[in-house]
C-alpha cells in the first residue's frame, strides 16, 4: 500500500477510538438508564453499533499490521507499475481517463484509485506509453491507448 493509503487507515483508526467508541460507550450507558435491557431498542442498537466498530477497528489493525508500505515517491521509470499515475485513452469513445495504481484496501475508482489487482491495473503493468492494452471488464472489453504515466 501507499504511505498515503497507510496513513488514511491509522487516522481511520484514531477517530474510530477517541471519536466513536466514546460516543457509543455514552449511548450504552444512557440506554442502561432507562431500564429494563431486554425489551430497550436503544440498547440494543448501541451494542450492535458497538460491535460494528469495533470490528472495523480490528479489521484495520490486521491489515495495518501486515501492510508493506511503499514510497511511491521514490519511484520512476517509463513503464507502469505499483504507484504510477497512468493516462488513458478508451480507443472507443476517445474519453481519457487517469488512474493511480494502489494497494487492494486503498482503491477507490471513483477518486481515481484503482487497485494493483483489478483487471485494468493488470493489463496496464509493465507497458510504456503509446501502448495499447485490452482489458475485460465486468460490462465487456475494453480498448485503452497510454498516452501517459507519471510517477509523484
Amino acid at each position: 500500500m501507499t504511505a498515503d493509503g497507510h496513513a488514511a487507515m491509522l487516522e481511520e483508526v484514531k477517530r474510530l477510538k477517541t471519536i466513536e467508541r466514546p460516543k457509543i460507550i455514552k449511548a450504552i450507558s444512557e440506554a442502561r438508564a432507562h431500564g429494563d435491557l431486554s425489551e430497550n431498542a436503544e440498547y440494543h442498537a448501541a451494542k450492535e453499533q458497538q460491535g460494528l466498530n469495533e470490528g472495523r477497528v480490528a479489521d484495520l489493525e490486521d491489515r495495518l499490521s501486515r501492510a508493506e508500505v511503499i514510497d511511491i515517491t521514490k519511484l520512476s521509470g517509463d513503464t507502469v507499475k505499483f504507484g504510477a499515475q497512468v493516462s488513458l485513452i478508451d480507443e472507443d469513445t476517445e474519453n481519457k481517463v487517469v488512474y493511480r495504481i494502489v494497494g487492494d484496501y486503498e482503491a477507490d475508482a471513483s477518486a481515481g484509485l484503482i487497485s494493483i489487482s483489478s483487471p485494468i491495473a493488470r493489463a496496464l503493468i509493465g507497458k510504456s506509453k503509446g501502448d495499447s492494452v485490452e482489458v475485460s471488464t465486468p460490462g465487456g472489453g475494453k480498448s485503452y491507448e497510454i498516452v501517459g504515466i507519471k510517477f509523484p
